[in-house]
């Protein structure tokens, strides 16, 4: 299928690992020049720059100034900006309650799961804006709708989030900016399935097995798995790429049926 995404410039942030990364060689695969913004780089991210125009700029995206700076430096190598996707996020889980997360806490996960979004989104629609069907796609979650103790901070960061992409979609679909979130479920990527990852993190506090902490999470979808960072790269391509020309404002769930509502 023609995505028509051959020449167009996209930035991805958190681009090093994981779903970015996914993210990042799908889109150069398709013909995008991909802007990369990753706080330390990684050795996968590289070898992708050896081999398609991808353009690696290290940023610190927690910082007020570095969506701005990521979104500056594409459009100054390239002259122009088509696509944005925002990805980058983290998640600690909460173990200890709502009444021991402090101030600090909260301004951490706000700013990498909410704030880097916002600013980066400001930063690249005077750019979008013109452009031939350009497009915003941000990396939610399902916990935006699916509400969880452990991770309260973080589910309402995914909640915000997800509430400033639809209402961003009413004021710039208009303008010919598509903005649509996808809200995957658990996800084989380091933030679950990582050293210091959820699984990992719940297991040494209760005493069990990463892997049997992660089956349990996988056995909560229908499917009995974690969805794969491919996955959820195949449908941006889809959402950043002309086919998709008239959707917008929709968020796209892949969680292998874990949340139940209708």
């Amino acid at each position: 299928m023609e995505l028509h995404l051959s020449g167009k410039v996209a930035v991805v942030t958190g681009a090093s690992k994981g779903i970015g990364l996914a993210i990042t060689r799908s889109l150069a695969e398709e013909g995008a020049v991909v802007v990369a913004g990753a706080l330390h780089g990684s050795e996968e991210l590289d070898l992708l720059a050896d081999r398609f125009p991808v353009q690696v700029v290290k940023v610190d995206l927690t910082e007020a100034g570095g969506p701005q700076y990521l979104i500056d430096e594409a459009v100054a190598r390239h002259g122009v900006l088509d696509v944005l996707v925002n990805n980058v996020g983290a998640v600690r889980p909460r173990l200890d309650g709502f009444l021991a997360i402090t101030d600090d806490d909260w301004d951490a996960t706000l700013t990498i799961n909410f704030l880097a979004a916002v600013r980066s989104i400001r930063a690249a629609l005077p750019h979008l804006m013109g452009r031939p069907n350009p497009s915003i796609v941000t990396i939610s979650s399902v916990n935006a709708r699916l509400p969880d103790p452990p991770v309260v901070d973080y589910s309402a960061a995914k909640g915000a989030l997800s509430n400033l992409c639809k209402s961003l979609s009413k004021e710039f679909g208009p303008r010919g900016v598509r903005i649509n979130t996808i809200s995957p479920g658990p996800v084989q990527t380091d933030l679950w399935l990582g050293a210091d990852g959820v699984a990992q993190t719940i297991a040494r506090a209760q005493g069990v097995k990463p892997e049997d902490v992660a089956a349990g999470a996988a056995a909560d979808s229908p499917t009995g798995r974690f969805t794969t960072p491919q996955e959820v790269a195949d449908i941006v391509l889809l959402l950043a790429g002309e086919r998709a020309g008239n959707v917008n404002g929709s968020d796209f769930v892949i969680d292998g049926g874990l949340i139940t509502t209708v």
